[in-house]
C-alpha cells in the first residue's frame, strides 16, 4: 500500500461484511453454510474458542519469525489458502483471481480439483508455492493425464481428498432450491467424466496414486488416529486433518479436537495440516501449538475474493499475518517453530 493511502479494509469482519453485501444471497450461503444441522460447522468454532492461550511476559518480541516448511517447501508463514470449489460464483475469474491474491500475499495456495480453470492458467497467475488438491472424479486414465499436467505446471504436491464419498446435504442450498454445481457451468474448465467416482475410493487408490505421480502425496479429510497411522504406513507424506469445514459429515468432531490424536499417531513421520473454523491469527497459533505444520484458511480468504477479488484476498491474508505476528508477540513467543500444547489451556 502506498504511504498515506487509507486501506479499503482494515479488519477481517469488515471484509466478510463487504462480501455479504456484494454477493447474491444463495452464493453467500453456499460459502458460509454447512451440512444438515450445521452442528459440525459450529463445533469447529466452539472448540477453538475453548482453547485459551497462556501468556509469557518479559520476552524480547522485537523480532518475530514466521518462516516454516511444508514437505520441505520453504514458506514465509505457516498459513495456506485452502482448496475451494465454486470460486467462479464469488468472482468472474474465480481460481485465477484467488491465485493472484495468494501470490501477492506470498502464501501457499492449494488449488482445488474442482477448479473452474485449467491448472496451467492458475499456476501462471501465482509465482509463489502451489500444491494441488485432487478429487478423484474421473477414471484412472483421466486422473493420470491431469497429474501429468499438474507436475508440468509446477505444483509441488498432490493431496487427495478422502471425505467426499458422496456430496454432503447442505440444507441452505437445498431449501433455496439452488444447485451450486449448475451455477458453476460458466467456468471454462470441464470437470471429470464421473462425478461419483469418489464413492469407489479405497486404500488401493492411494497406492496407485503414489505409483502414478512423482510428487509428494497427501490425504485430506483424516480425522482419526487409525486412519492417520495407516496413511503414514502407506507412505503418505502429508496428513490433512479436516472435516471439510463442516460441509460433509454433520455431527462429527471439530478438526482441532481430532488434531492431537492424529499428531500422536503420526509421531513426526509426516507433516500435518489442519483446517476447519480457523479464521484469526490466534486460531493459527492454536493449530500450530497442537502439532500442525501449517493451518489452511478457507472462508476468510473466500470473503476477500467476494469482496474485492485478488486485492481482497491479499488484504485478508495481510491482516491475518499481522494478527498472527501481534498475537505471538503478546503471548511471549518469537517464532512459529517450537510451539507446543503447553501454550494452551482448555476453558469452558
Amino acid at each position: 500500500m502506498v504511504a498515506g493511502m487509507i486501506a479499503k479494509f482494515v479488519t477481517l469482519p469488515e471484509i466478510r461484511q463487504a462480501a455479504r453485501r456484494r454477493l447474491p444471497r444463495e452464493v453467500y450461503n453456499f460459502g458460509a453454510g454447512g451440512a444438515e444441522t450445521e452442528t459440525t460447522l459450529r463445533r469447529n468454532r466452539r472448540a477453538l474458542s475453548r482453547l485459551a492461550i497462556r501468556q509469557q511476559i518479559l520476552v524480547d518480541a522485537r523480532e518475530i519469525d514466521l518462516e516454516t516448511t511444508l514437505l520441505d517447501v520453504p514458506l514465509s508463514w505457516p498459513v495456506a489458502v485452502a482448496p475451494m470449489g465454486g470460486l467462479v460464483l464469488f468472482h468472474p475469474e474465480g481460481d485465477v483471481e484467488m491465485a493472484r491474491g495468494a501470490g501477492r500475499a506470498d502464501t501457499l495456495q492449494f488449488l482445488s480439483g474442482a477448479t473452474g480453470w485449467p491448472v496451467e492458467e492458475v499456476a501462471a497467475a501465482n509465482p509463489g508455492p502451489k500444491m494441488f488438491q485432487l478429487y478423484h472424479h474421473g477414471d484412472r486414465g483421466w486422473v493420470a493425464d491431469l497429474l501429468a499436467r499438474v507436475e508440468a505446471s509446477g505444483y509441488l504436491a498432490v493431496c487427495l481428498t478422502v471425505d467426499v464419498q458422496v456430496y454432503g446435504r447442505r440444507e441452505r442450498d437445498i431449501v433455496a432450491r439452488w444447485d451450486p454445481r449448475a451455477a458453476m457451468s460458466s467456468a471454462p474448465n470441464p470437470r471429470g467424466p464421473d462425478p461419483d467416482y469418489q464413492a469407489r475410493l479405497t486404500w488401493d487408490d492411494v497406492a496407485w496414486l503414489k505409483k502414478t505421480t512423482r510428487l509428494p502425496i497427501g490425504l485430506k479429510g483424516i480425522m482419526t488416529a487409525e486412519d492417520a497411522r495407516r496413511a503414514v504406513e502407506a507412505g503418505v507424506g502429508l496428513i490433512w486433518v479436516s472435516n471439510h469445514g463442516g460441509r460433509q459429515l454433520d455431527q462429527t468432531q471439530a478438526s482441532v479436537e481430532a488434531l492431537p490424536a492424529v499428531v500422536g499417531a503420526v509421531a513426526g513421520r509426516a507433516d500435518i495440516v489442519v483446517d476447519g473454523g480457523f479464521s484469526r491469527g490466534t486460531d493459527v497459533i492454536k493449530g500450530l501449538a497442537l502439532g500442525a505444520k501449517a493451518v489452511a484458511i478457507g472462508r476468510t480468504v473466500l470473503w476477500g475474493l467476494g469482496a474485492d477479488g485478488a486485492d481482497g484476498v491479499a488484504c485478508a491474508l495481510g491482516i491475518l499475518r499481522a494478527e498472527l505476528r501481534t498475537s505471538l508477540a503478546l503471548c511471549g513467543r518469537t517464532s512459529v517453530k517450537g510451539l507446543s500444547p503447553d501454550l494452551l489451556l482448555r476453558v469452558d
